[in-house]
């Protein structure tokens, strides 16, 4: 647990830093309030109760500090470290009154302060217990235990959290940090850039330690692997809201009869405790789990030539997953060695690159002919509008499109718009007017998944306009317009029949 000192030197360090993909922030204490820290109703005692029976009420609602309240005032408060240092080591009569132990006219906070001032009061003046009152009413007590439980919902303690666990429960239990880690960077409104960058480096640290725990249990793998992760992990713009894409590329030594039982045995393990630890198994069984996806470097090397020399449905669908790989543990080069060779493979060819563009122009932006917001009719989503399929994905297709016709190995959207306007396929314009529309939208959805856990729901993908302010749904139309602008003009340059 960290010291009080520590948690607020933490808190400076991020604070005076450009969040970025790799930043940790605990900027949520400045809008987070003091209300939401308190776990308890406050435990009162007369001043006039002997010391022995305020150690006992301690003892027995196993708290450290007990309030003194006379006439409805707050009067004082004891600690644990008060018996221990003004009682126990001075030898003091435990039938004396609380009151001769107790800090009188203690400092304390407002109920809607932000738990920001709660971390300053407490770092400058080294105490680690704070009445909260609300008016002159006391309310309850807030510790420095209470603020430091807020800063383990961040990236940098989950992670290092997620490395101490020996078992997969233990992994349950800190993943389930996940949703308050993305509700705490939506509350200090961390770009989507970001927060993308660091929901998937938790998604990592969970499949490492998984795999560590497979390899521990199984013993060491027969052949060299990379486990890889596709989709949204792939390109680090997870939210709390995904399922799992990843597969297994093995060394070319592998073989079936020797080495099969093995890794389905392992993959099987690693996928099912990514499941519980909350990332669903993929609709479609693109999981490293499947015999498909879990194969030789010599095998996806004729995956990936198939896929590009003759770019069917289902060979576009399948490379809109997997050429969006990213390596997360084992051998980096199995992966390293077949994305070089892919991505030369796909630059400049034009007959995967026109059904590729196809691909990126198949999901239209939700508006009408008019060019205005056309939610969906019918069916459970009624009037809402799906952030993610209509509005965020056409993007990722435009970029992936942009970033395989210039040869480029990124995979991260905001950073193959960047690409793609250093390549010249776009304007530097049309990039940046890209990625705010992406920011934005992300921005939404991340929003709308904050809000729907913070009522107790399930984070999804729909929005609802009526929510929105005037001005959010004119960004919101805008946004759309763009992306069907930029989708006509790439339809005009690779017309498909």
């Amino acid at each position: 647990m960290l010291s009080i000192n520590q948690a607020m030197d933490d808190f400076m360090s991020s604070a005076t830093h450009t969040p970025g993909p790799t930043a940790d922030t605990h900027a949520h204490l400045i809008s987070t309030p003091v209300r939401s820290l308190i776990q308890r109703a406050p435990v009162t005692l007369a001043p006039e109760t002997p010391i022995i029976e305020a150690a006992r009420v301690m003892r027995e609602q196993r708290i450290s500090s007990v309030l003194l309240v006379r006439e409805g005032s707050l009067f004082g408060l004891i600690t644990d470290r008060d018996l221990r240092n003004r009682v126990v080591a001075a030898g003091l009569d435990t039938s004396r009154p609380v009151l001769d132990i107790a800090t009188l006219a203690p400092m304390t906070i407002g109920i809607e302060r932000p738990a920001f001032d709660a971390l300053l009061l407490m770092a400058r003046h080294n105490v680690h217990h704070v009445p909260v009152l609300d008016g002159q009413q006391v309310v309850g007590m807030i510790t420095s235990s209470n603020i430091t439980e807020q800063q383990s919902n961040s990236a940098v303690y989950l992670a290092g959290a997620i490395y101490r666990q020996e078992s997969l429960d233990g992994l349950v239990q800190v993943s389930a940090r996940v949703k308050n880690l993305q509700k705490s960077l939506a509350d200090a409104q961390a770009s989507a850039y970001s927060t993308g960058y660091i929901v998937s480096a938790i998604s990592d640290a969970l499949t490492a330690r998984l795999l560590q725990l497979a390899e521990a249990e199984m013993g060491p793998p027969p052949v060299d692997y990379a486990w890889v992760a596709a989709g949204s992990q792939g390109r680090n713009e997870q939210t709390a809201k995904s399922d799992q894409d990843n597969c297994m590329v093995l060394d070319d030594s592998y073989d079936e009869a020797a080495h099969g039982a093995y890794y389905r045995e392992f993959t099987r393990r690693v996928c099912d405790g990514l499941d519980a630890c909350g990332y669903v198994h993929c609709p479609g069984l693109m999981m490293a789990m499947t015999d498909q996806w879990r194969q030789p470097q010599q095998q996806w090397r004729a995956y990936f030539r198939r896929w590009i020399d003759m770019p069917e449905p289902e060979a576009l669908m399948l490379t809109g997953v997997f050429l969006d790989q990213r390596f997360v543990y084992g051998r980096a080069d199995l992966i390293d060695d077949l994305r070089s060779e892919v991505v030369a493979r796909t630059k400049g060819n034009k007959n995967f690159l026109v059904y590729l563009a196809g691909n990126a122009l198949e999901r239209k932006p939700p508006l009408n002919w008019m060019g205005r917001l056309a939610p969906i009719k019918g069916g459970e989503q009624d009037g809402k509008i799906d952030l993610k399929m209509n509005g965020i994905v056409p993007i990722t297709d435009l970029a992936r499109y942009y970033a395989l016709a210039a040869g480029s190995p990124v995979v991260n959207t905001r950073e193959r718009l960047e690409v793609a306007a250093q390549g010249g396929a776009i304007s530097s314009q049309q990039a940046r007017d890209l990625i705010d529309a992406l920011d934005y939208l992300c921005g939404l959805r991340l929003q709308h998944q904050a809000r729907r856990m913070s009522d107790g729901h399930a984070a999804d993908n729909y929005l609802n306009p009526e929510d929105l302010s005037n001005f959010e749904r004119g960004h919101l139309t805008d946004a759309f317009q763009l992306v069907r602008k930029l989708q006509r003009s790439l339809g005009q340059l690779y017309p498909v029949h």
